[in-house]
């Protein structure tokens, strides 16, 4: 050290705290540049030979394995801000390169410690950034180890992207893929990645659907490989259910063609200093060499499912043209064409009688210049004729569209089967490498001895699921014995059955008309004009009767009405919806009928309650009735129960209305036959004129039952 520079520390200096500032680049340096660590920690034996104590040297340590381009180092943060707060007198490091890499950072800390009057000390002498002459020198070593930093980075990636010219850099590959021992790229030894990676692709060819892909493979249960690609299991093959992005990622992933692909993404710096990557264009690749290694699928075939991709995705979609059939009941998904401005017509569902109606809209145009939609068409009768057509169409072709069904069923099964068989077979490997490790180890070794056996006994446990889990689902899958061949072959071949069965998804109906139509074409007018464009260039021509307007369609049958009319003379409300629900009628809005329904049915058409139609043919309400006759209600009531006076129910609450008494006339006493009135004071028939006449015949009737008075005993 100089005599200059020791006239650069003062007494202010040395009152404050001296900071070591230690780093390096990787964690690979950090294990094997030991002497690079060792020189920068010695470092502080000369902050203390400058007059510094021991305990005033501050070691930051923290960002050991950080480079020093990153900006998100806490060390090197927590450096610069104890210098802006005035605590430190001397930064120490072993050279600049140490303290940034970055030109904004260093400078940034070169202004600080000018402000805060603090030193720099490194393996070639003593700085002072408040010095013209030190802070020229320390910007230009700062900027030369900026400068080192590209020359090295632009070697390495010099390198890397002469060997991906040639297809010859080793980059990650994909689950399926490996090097051998030549560094050439192989499929994968392992036959049960290989079949489950074929099933994949030829899974999506038959769904065209990453989601249907998915679905398929959750609903067979069959697991999926994947690689790990960090972590302490990096590159192992691990398996499990398959996942919706990992689908997306094979099917994006040109290796799988035999493709060498390099810089397909780009990373850029963001504004608050993380990496974003975004994927480049086919055209901005820097290397694409086609065939350069055995794949799974051709280049054609890998272009086929990326353009299946872009169709599916409602983000580049010509309005869905080319989507997959959805699980609506329109038939013309992606099918239907307006008549009037030839744009692609979409989709919406309304709730008719609990079932999903479909309309077809033209509306593109009006979404984006602010106006109605071009025309609207109700889709149920335009699906029901269009279906009426395909049947005509298909008869002939039938057998052979069931011969297929049939292969293909056949095929599916028997690819599971083997699939879950070769799950099955890795089973009994890990058991079996299991018990090799155990019985391989010394037995007087009894921790270890444990733990394998423990490990043994769980794999016996795994493999035993996974026998049971097999023959469970070959025995569901047995559904093609020759039975049920004979009985999918009559299905298939009866063409009309099969379109009008309820248990045909509307999917796999979408599925069948798409083999046979190329769109529809729909123009509203006095009628609906329908031309469909058959697939081979055939073409059909309907005329449709305009559908009723939604208003129309809300409105009651008059033949309903005229029948509510007719059964409110004998029925109450709740009796009228039975009835019309019994003889299949249907309401405007709703399921079925409903009180509720008839009663708006009955004010909407000015009808006549049932209450109003019995008072004007004469009834009586408890209350009148009571008040004529003189009684108790209870006694009108319990009188109308034994059928002695007349009474009608009116409503659903069972309140009744009564005839009025009749006029009472003379009768003959059936005993003495003096004449008497029919009815009583208080309304009860009457059969004889008094008491005496009364218990006379009811004692002549004693006496002809053989009832004799007994004798008194009048004994003393």
């Amino acid at each position: 050290m100089s005599i200059q520079s020791h006239h650069k520390i003062t007494a202010t200096h040395l009152s404050r705290q001296a900071y070591l500032y230690v780093r390096q680049s990787t964690l690979r340096q950090v294990l094997e540049n030991t002497e690079s660590t060792k020189r920068q920690y010695a470092l502080r034996e000369r902050a203390v030979a400058l007059g510094w104590k021991p305990d005033q040297v501050v070691v930051i340590d923290s960002d050991l394995g950080q480079s020093g381009a990153d900006a998100d180092r806490v060390g090197f943060q927590r450096l610069v801000a104890a210098v802006g707060m005035g605590e430190v007198g001397m930064v120490l490091g072993l050279e600049v390169s140490r303290l940034a890499r970055s030109s904004s950072d260093w400078h940034r800390l070169l202004e600080i410690c000018a402000l805060a009057d603090t030193l720099i000390l490194d393996e070639d002498g003593l700085y002072d950034p408040s010095h013209f002459n030190d802070r020229l020198l320390l910007g230009m070593k700062g900027t030369m180890s900026e400068a080192e930093l590209h020359v090295l980075r632009a070697r390495l990636i010099g390198g890397q992207l002469a060997k991906a010219r040639r297809g010859e850099l080793e980059t990650p590959l994909p689950v399926g893929l490996v090097y051998d021992a030549a560094a050439k790229v192989v499929l994968d030894p392992d036959q049960s990645i290989q079949d489950a990676l074929r099933q994949f692709f030829e899974t999506f060819r038959r769904t065209g659907s990453a989601t249907a892909t998915v679905r398929s493979f959750r609903q067979r249960e069959l697991l999926f490989p994947r690689r790990m690609q960090s972590g302490p299991h990096k590159g192992e093959v691990f398996w499990g259910e398959l996942l919706h992005y990992r689908a997306l990622n094979v099917l994006k992933n040109p290796r799988y063609t035999g493709a060498f692909a390099y810089g397909r993404s780009q990373a850029k710096k963001t504004l608050q200093g993380t990496e974003s990557r975004h994927s480049l264009p086919r055209e901005q690749w820097h290397t694409l060499i086609l065939d350069a290694h055995p794949g799974y699928i051709t280049w054609a075939e890998y272009e086929e499912n990326l353009a299946r991709l872009r169709s599916n995705a409602a983000a580049y979609g010509n309005d869905r043209r080319s989507g997959p059939p959805r699980e609506g009941p329109a038939l013309l998904q992606g099918l239907a064409i307006c008549g009037r401005c030839g744009g692609r017509m979409t989709i919406h569902y309304h709730v008719r009688h609990g079932q999903l109606v479909p309309e077809y809209c033209c509306q593109s145009e009006g979404i984006k210049r602010a106006e109605p939609p071009c025309q609207r068409v109700m889709g149920a009768d335009v699906d029901r004729a269009i279906g009426e057509l395909l049947v005509e169409s298909m008869t002939p072709l039938a057998l052979e569209v069931a011969l297929s069904v049939q292969d293909e069923l056949a095929a599916r099964a028997d690819e599971a089967d083997r699939l879950r068989r070769q799950q099955v077979e890795r089973a009994r490997y890990e058991a079996e490498l299991a018990q090799r490790r155990y019985l391989a180890v010394d037995p007087d070794n009894r921790l270890v001895a444990a733990t394998l056996e423990a490990e043994w006994n769980n794999k016996l446990r795994a493999l035993d699921a996974a026998l049971d889990d097999y023959e469970r689902k070959r025995a569901a899958d047995t559904l093609l014995d020759e039975e049920k061949r004979q009985r999918i072959l009559a299905l298939a071949t009866d063409f009309p059955r099969l379109w009008r069965d309820p248990a045909t998804p509307d999917r796999e109906r979408k599925r069948m008309a798409r083999l046979l139509i190329e769109d529809v074409t729909l123009l509203r007018g006095d009628d609906l004009v329908v031309h469909v464009r058959l697939r081979g260039g055939d073409a059909r021509s309907l005329h449709l009767a305009r559908p009723k307007p939604a208003a129309d369609l809300r409105k009651l049958d008059p033949v309903i009405a005229a029948e509510v009319d007719r059964l409110l003379d004998d029925h109450t409300d709740s009796e009228i919806a039975e009835a019309l629900n019994a003889a299949g009628h249907q309401p405007p809005v709703g399921d079925q009928f409903t009180i509720w329904i008839i009663w708006k049915i009955r004010k909407a058409h000015g009808l006549e309650s049932r209450f109003d139609r019995l008072r004007r043919q004469g009834m009586l309400t408890l209350a009148e009735l009571t008040e004529k006759l003189g009684v108790h209600p209870q006694t009108v009531k319990d009188r109308a129960a034994r059928g002695q006076l007349e009474s009608v129910v009116y409503n659903d609450k069972g309140e009744r209305l009564y005839s009025a008494p009749v006029p009472a006339t003379a009768i003959p006493c059936i005993r003495c036959g003096t004449p008497i009135p029919v009815l009583g004071p208080q309304g009860q028939r009457r059969k004889y004129c008094g008491t005496t006449c009364r218990t006379g015949a009811y004692a002549t009737r004693r006496r002809a039952a053989g009832w004799v008075r007994p004798l008194r005993n009048r004994g003393i």
